[in-house]
């Protein structure tokens, strides 16, 4: 920045104004948020510096390193060390916090903390680091894990990229941890789970992703903040095993039931934050049981049912957000009545009944929020009735489960109906089966000889014999039918028709004498003597009186065939 305002003031027509715009101009640019591109440059630069794979250092590792410069005592100078590592994986500086650390006196250093050391009040230390809302962009080098005497370290508010280091689990003396607000990727950082005396942990606002690991809520933590990053999962089920005042897992992606452990948290726990997940099932009672808790925020989550009854006991309980969730049923007085209440919101969910002391007012000594539930008595801001009236709910489900047994009920009598038909047809039958829509009456059908059989109607090598169909209730008006020969030119492939006989034609006979059985012959062998062929018209004639073969469909489109229609009407 120094060198372009150099040369901004040796322009000619270069200003005072000119050159304090570019350094503002400059400065803005610094102090820009990274971008992905840029994040994932000082990552993996972090990566290729870590001598070790997780970012551990080597047991020798100080005994490598040789510095010109006089200190105090040893552990100032791995302190001197550390910080002149860390500063050169700084990439920018924008309020130029580190701009002094130069020299041997690290406890010059800005946001650099020193005090006599706890096991030799005559040796002075660096107890502490704190550069919160520097703005700075880099990555942690593992050299950190050398300020084995800080108790605090804080860095929130900055563009710092990459993981935390393994060295760190070195930190034996560091109570507080707080890394939020800045740009770590990655799993959960377990190599925190590893310092001994851990108290503090602030994770917020930064990318880690995966899931919460169960030892997390062993460990003896008075705050966990891991809230606004991307945790996905099940929150572990020893989640009541924590002795922390302040859990918060706000605005994750967390799924399932609130863990029934909360209720062993009892002792210890006064804030409790988990909105913005994606948390479903009932309210488990045990949540009740944190008699002791000021904070319960579970909004803006799945959950359904009703509110636990046990809340008329939280007697300590300062503000309680259900807010966004899918809850119903009723808000009872006792809980809005609750001594210490100062807020409760119950807004957006399907409650239909609250008590007189739970609706809003300008005397209340408590901010309630009831807006977007099935509240009656015209309370403003409630849902429309067919979103929100309960019964109507449970209408469309009782009408869909209806609706879906009758479906049910109608394929399994449709798929009996169907396996009846099959097993009682017989065998060789023709219509059987698509002629007739299921629930119609099975209707016996004769069996044909094998000389009628369907595949062999394709044949032209077997003679055969055609009848015309009719209906069985015009045979059994007719009461006897007349038999008519008729002789066609011989072919050279035999085949056979049925004739069709229109309706035009009979109507003009009298329905008592119109039916006729016409034997459509042809002159196949001279050899077929006349008992032959009587023998085949007789039995042609009892399969007519018996109902018929084939469909209306098929003999339609047997008599489109050209050499069909030929044979019938020569």
């Amino acid at each position: 920045m120094e060198a372009a305002v150099v040369r901004l003031r040796r322009c000619r027509n270069g200003s005072l104004v000119l050159v304090y715009l570019a350094a503002i101009l400059l400065a803005a640019t610094a102090a820009a948020a990274l971008s992905d591109a840029e994040a994932s440059d000082i990552a993996r630069r972090q990566l290729l510096s870590l001598r070790e794979g997780d970012g551990d250092l080597p047991d020798d590792f100080e005994f490598d390193i040789h510095v010109d410069v006089t200190f105090a005592n040893e552990r100032l100078r791995r302190a001197y060390v550390a910080l002149q590592a860390w500063r050169r994986a700084m990439y920018s500086d924008p309020k130029n916090f580190t701009g002094g650390w130069v020299g041997a006196d690290v406890c010059s250093y800005f946001g650099v903390t020193c005090v006599p050391a706890l096991d030799d009040a005559n040796t002075t230390v660096v107890a502490g680091i704190d550069l919160n809302g520097g703005d700075i962009a880099g990555y942690l080098p593992a050299e950190l894990g050398m300020l084995t005497d800080i108790a605090f370290f804080h860095i929130n508010s900055n563009r710092f990229c990459g993981i935390i280091p393994k060295s760190f689990s070195r930190l034996t003396l560091l109570h507080e941890l707080d890394v939020s607000n800045n740009r770590f990727v990655g799993g959960f950082p377990d190599v925190v789970l590893q310092i001994p005396v851990l108290k503090y942990l602030d994770l917020r606002f930064n990318d880690f992703d995966g899931t919460l690991p169960p030892h997390l809520f062993d460990k003896d933590l008075d705050a966990i903040f891991v809230n606004s990053n991307r945790f996905v999962g099940f929150i572990p089920e020893n989640f009541g095993n924590s002795t922390a005042t302040v859990v918060v897992l706000a605005n994750n992606a967390f799924i399932g039931c609130i863990p029934r452990s909360v209720g062993r948290m009892a002792d210890t726990l006064d804030e409790l934050m988990l909105l913005n997940n994606r948390l479903d099932g009932c309210i488990p009672p045990e949540l009740a049981e944190l008699v002791n808790s000021t904070v319960v925020d579970v909004s803006g989550n799945a959950l359904v049912g009703t509110l636990p009854e046990g809340l008329v006991n939280m007697i300590r309980l300062e503000q309680l957000d259900v807010s966004r969730n899918q809850l119903a049923g009723a808000v009872a007085e006792n809980v809005c009545k609750l001594p210490a209440l100062a807020n409760f919101s119950f807004a957006h969910n399907f409650f239909s009944v609250e008590a007189e002391a739970c609706v809003p007012s300008e005397d209340s000594p408590v901010a309630l929020d009831d807006s977007g539930n099935c509240l009656d008595g015209g309370r403003p801001g409630q849902k429309p009735l067919p979103d929100g009236s309960l019964v109507f709910w449970i209408g469309v489900g009782v009408a869909l489960s209806v609706a879906f047994t009758m479906v049910s009920s109608m394929l399994k009598a449709m798929e009996q109906a169907f396996k009846s038909m099959m097993t009682q047809a017989p065998p060789n039958s023709f219509g059987s089966n698509s002629s007739f829509p299921f629930g119609m009456p099975q209707q016996a059908y004769p069996t044909a000889p094998s000389s009628f059989s369907y595949l062999e109607l394709k044949k032209d090598t077997s003679p055969q014999v055609s009848t015309v169909d009719v209906s069985a209730t015009e045979v059994d008006a007719a009461g006897t039918s007349k038999e008519v020969d008729v002789t066609e030119t011989p072919k050279p492939s035999k085949k056979f028709a049925f004739v069709d006989v229109s309706p035009e034609d009979l109507r003009q006979k009298d329905l008592q004498s119109s039916l006729e059985m016409v034997d459509v012959k042809h002159d196949s062998t001279e050899s077929e003597t006349k008992e032959d062929t009587e023998e085949k018209v007789s039995y042609v004639t009892k399969l007519g009186q018996s109902g018929p073969m084939l469909s209306v469909e098929t003999i339609e489109k047997m008599m489109e065939d050209p050499a069909v229609q030929k044979m019938v009407y020569p």
